[in-house]
């Protein structure tokens, strides 16, 4: 967790899917503490909360999945399980996660062992619609850099039968200067590097973080539903730390998707742009070559204000509890076919979110989704918007970002 000169971020990797697969997800889990060197005592205690939580979705889940992946800072790494499933749900989470609470048929630790085990446990469950549970294990004693919550998480899973993920998301700081050399999570393979552009010299607008220059706005002629979208001519980067956060879906699927997916990140990760425009432009690069991807760029600041430049079929949205803002992307395929970019900006409320999403999500859902769990991890949020809203014919991928730090 990225805490110096910004808000709080994680890189994610190695990501792996486990559905009806508790020996496998034990296995897996061993296989990762030792990697990262979380050491033996503490990874005897992820593999622990793995069964646990493995043979609850085995006995008592509807359609029950569980992800395992790597958390990543510049200091230390841990591992991350993200459970989730149709259904039942559990009625009384607090009594659940009482000491001597034990669905039957279980290892017999119960949710509250593992919530006591893991650095940080999470869960949110409606009855008769599901529940999401996220846990992390990090190596003890707890490094000092891990403070406060990441502000952006996100999920991906490939379609059915592919072991790879054509989407991706990704994000990483800004720190009014250089490119903060602070990203945040990929999918599982690296892509290509893309040369860094001197914007500096291009646009005339200097590195300097301190310099901003208001934009021209025009209102746009297609507000958001929810709320009101503006075009912003010239846009630039406002005062103070950002966060930049990228959704991507590489054409198609499998292992072709994921190489264009992975080289917009890796341009995304090292590249020096600090508006959607600019970052847009350097993906835009690295993806010549490759099937090309459908890509949505993001900028939020403090004091919510957020610029958005969007190409292709990726669904965005700025949601709070009672409202849901769209916003403009443009037809197109990055790497290939562009049209004059445009970015827009809107205001991302003080308790709402950030949505990112691929089209391997319906856009069907609604405010009302979200509303009960805005106050949860990022990472949990997206968990239950796939839940909700995603389909097994398409790769799928939600990110989202909250702006309050």
């Amino acid at each position: 967790m990225i805490t110096v000169g910004g808000p709080p971020l994680l890189d994610c990797e190695d990501s792996a899917w486990f559905r009806d697969q508790p020996e496998a997800a034990r296995g897996a889990a061993a296989a990762l503490g030792r990697r990262i060197g979380l050491g033996e005592h503490r990874t005897a205690q992820l593999v622990l909360a793995v069964a646990e939580l493995g043979t609850n979705i085995t006995k008592h889940a509807v359609d029950g999945s569980m992800l395992l992946r790597v958390l990543r800072n510049r200091d230390v790494a841990g591992v991350e399980v993200l459970v989730v499933d149709g259904g039942p749900g559990v009625a009384d989470v607090a009594a659940a996660l009482r000491d001597g609470v034990s669905s039957i048929g279980t290892l017999g630790i119960g949710l509250g062992a593992v919530q006591r085990l893991a650095d940080r446990f999470d869960i949110h469950s409606v009855p008769g619609l599901g529940t999401v549970q996220l846990a992390r294990f990090w190596p003890h004693p707890l490094h000092a850099s891990l403070v406060g919550e990441a502000v952006v998480g996100g999920v991906t899973r490939p379609i059915g039968g592919e072991e790879v993920c054509g989407d991706a998301w990704a994000a990483r700081g800004d720190t009014g200067g250089e490119a903060a050399g602070a990203p945040v999570a990929r999918t599982e393979r690296p892509g290509v590097t893309a040369a860094a552009l001197d914007w500096s010299a291009m646009t005339g607008t200097g590195s300097g973080g301190s310099r901003y220059t208001a934009p021209v706005v025009q209102r746009s002629s297609r507000p958001g539903a929810g709320g009101r979208s503006e075009l912003v001519r010239g846009a630039t980067a406002g005062p103070g730390h950002g966060v930049l956060v990228m959704s991507c879906d590489g054409l198609g699927h499998g292992p072709m998707a994921a190489r264009a997916s992975q080289a917009a990140v890796q341009a995304f990760r090292t590249g020096a742009g600090r508006t959607p425009e600019q970052v847009m432009e350097e993906v835009h690069r690295a993806l010549r070559g490759t099937r090309g991807a459908a890509v949505a760029i993001a900028r939020l600041e403090p004091g919510g204000r957020v610029l958005f430049c969007g190409i292709g079929n990726i669904t965005a949205s700025v949601v709070d509890t009672g409202s849901r803002a769209n916003l403009l992307s443009h037809p197109g395929i990055v790497g290939a076919q562009m049209r004059q970019l445009r970015t827009y900006e809107h205001h991302l409320p003080a308790h709402g979110v950030l949505v990112m999403h691929s089209d391997g999500l319906s856009e069907r859902w609604r405010p009302g989704d979200l509303a009960a769990l805005l106050h949860h991890p990022p990472a949990l949020i997206a968990t239950g918007l796939l839940r909700q809203a995603g389909t097994r014919r398409d790769d799928a991928s939600v990110v989202i970002a909250k702006g309050a730090w």
